[in-house]
């Protein structure tokens, strides 16, 4: 017998009938024995529903109020699955983030958890109840609804599985797990048996969408077993994320190659070369809450450099703002210039701390492509370039073709 912390997304409980499909689910593990958490999300499609109608009310929503309006999706979902489980002759409870008292800070439609009370889940484990708690959602500590953010359940449930000491949190959507890239660009990608925390963590960060970033920061730093499974398979072992440490047979080179197509790119011209010139202009940006990713400075020449950055597409426009209103006639630079159509490619793995040449293999491959690089940023386990975003599938196909993730280790 174990105790899972198990996540539905919304288009495992996309109708009525899948919902009773995770209910049957959920039925043969307590079966079995098992304890369950079920985190679900909003029935898929209902959270850009609710984002229209709120859009219809008012363009540019109050964040507290739609907040208010998308928690409204997961109590739909938690409120079904609870009574599909009776049906099946099941204890079960739904609660929402509130009921459950997940605490998080202020930050609404981003908010981050800050402390789960478990008490309430604990005796009713123990009273043989499986609990169905609403992803994605908590209260600051005024008592406001807040929202984590897209993919936000992925948290939920990893911090749930954190609090109340789960065995395995597993993360059942509509893959059946990690893939070396997304199969609908490179249909020879392969599903991966194994990845490393820090892997999943760079994939998540460079534009993979299995997971939400932050359910693997929380997972890694709170050692929870996270395992991805597809909700629409009856089988099969998913993908583990683990620790490094924890496998004895050597890490393969690369292990995946991820790409991003919302980002955009924007340069300072002019800049005067002086120091502090980087936390004038960025720091106007991060005020804003805007999260900058890639960043060059050019070499200096007669007392100017050029400082280039990329954001999020849908933080381009408001950075732009900033920097002509704010920034351009404080520090005296030329011009400001961007662009939103761009896109970024990676390759990651933790073998590429002991093997050297990965970042001009990539290089030359792409090369060959006649795709040319705008900016490039490296670490021990990833290399990421910034390309046109015309090119990005090519880059994706060749680099996965080049570095053999087609085939089996």
């Amino acid at each position: 017998m174990a105790f899972f912390v198990q996540k539905y997304g919304g288009t495992s409980v996309g109708s009525t009938e899948r919902i009773k499909n995770v209910a049957r689910r959920a039925a043969k593990f307590r079966a079995a024995g098992h304890d369950l958490v079920i985190v679900v999300s909003a029935m898929s499609g209902e959270t850009n529903r609710l984002i229209s109608l709120a859009k219809e009310i008012q363009p540019d929503p109050d964040p507290r109020e739609l907040d208010v309006i998308l928690s409204t999706g997961e109590q739909v979902s938690i409120a079904l699955l609870a009574m599909a489980l009776h049906g099946l002759g099941i204890k079960a409870k739904s609660y929402t983030g509130s009921q459950v008292s997940i605490t998080t800070d202020n930050a609404h439609t981003k908010a981050r958890i800050l402390k789960i009370d478990e008490d309430r889940i604990r005796a009713d484990l123990a009273a043989g109840y499986v609990i169905i708690v609403a992803g994605f959602q908590g209260r600051d500590e005024a008592g406001n609804i807040t929202t984590l953010g897209r993919g936000g359940s992925d948290t939920t449930a990893v911090a749930l599985a954190a609090a109340l000491g789960a065995d395995e949190c597993q993360i059942y959507t509509d893959v059946n797990g990690i893939y070396t890239t997304d199969p609908r660009v490179v249909p020879e990608a392969r599903r991966l048996e194994t990845i490393t925390f820090e892997e999943m963590l760079e994939m998540a960060s460079l534009g993979s969408k299995v997971l939400q970033i932050r359910s693997v920061e929380f997972a890694g730093k709170y050692k929870v077993k996270l395992r991805v499974l597809s909700s629409f398979e009856e089988d099969g072992e998913g993908t583990l994320i683990t620790f490094e440490e924890n496998q004895n047979m050597e890490q393969p080179i690369i292990s995946g190659i991820a790409f991003n197509r919302d980002e955009s790119k924007i340069t300072i011209v002019g800049v005067p070369d002086h120091p502090g010139i980087a936390y004038q202009i960025l720091g106007p940006v991060a005020d804003a809450n805007i999260d900058v990713d890639m960043i060059i400075q050019n070499v200096g020449h007669d007392g100017t450099t050029d400082f280039s950055f990329t954001v999020n597409r849908n933080e381009y426009a408001n950075t732009m703002k900033i920097l002509e209103e704010q920034i351009l006639p404080h520090i005296g630079a030329r011009e400001v210039i961007g662009g939103n159509r761009i896109a970024k490619v990676s390759v990651i793995g933790v073998g590429m701390r002991s093997h050297a040449g990965i970042a001009s293999k990539m290089f030359r491959v792409l090369a060959e492509e006649g795709i040319n690089i705008q900016m490039i940023a490296t670490s021990e386990i990833k290399v990421s370039v910034v390309v046109d975003e015309k090119y990005m599938e090519l880059a994706v196909r060749v680099l996965h073709k080049a570095f053999e993730l087609d085939q089996a280790k």
